[in-house]
């Protein structure tokens, strides 16, 4: 029997997640949320349970929530917080969504800004 494209998705972010735990070795993931109108990102520190940094496009651009700039500068603005927290390195979790797009545009600026990943 087919999946739905929900269940799909949810299968898709389980397996991704997965696959972080065993290559993590430690390091804080860079998680990735997407809505229809804004990108979300933090870093958390699974080990702790806790979330060291995070950032939105509700607060980044609050003109342009839902394209490829303001994605860009949500990257840069977690990767300063992070950075300011002492955390270099991080693991990327992009969920259910594919490297591309939005998630793509977040990921290189959050490189140049600083974070290794």
């Amino acid at each position: 029997m087919a999946l739905s494209p929900r269940e799909a998705s949810k299968k898709r972010a389980q397996r991704v997640r997965i696959r972080l735990r065993a290559v993590a070795t430690g390091r804080p993931r860079l998680s990735v949320f997407r809505s229809s109108k804004n990108i979300y990102a933090q870093v958390i520190d699974d080990e702790r349970g806790v979330t060291l940094a995070a950032a939105s496009t509700l607060e980044a651009d609050k003109s342009k929530g839902g394209d490829k700039d303001a994605a860009a500068k949500v990257g840069a603005l977690i990767a300063q917080r992070a950075i300011e927290k002492g955390v270099k390195d991080v693991v990327f979790d992009r969920g259910s969504y594919l490297f591309h797009g939005r998630v793509k545009a977040l990921a290189d600026a959050a490189r140049e800004a600083g974070l290794n990943f």
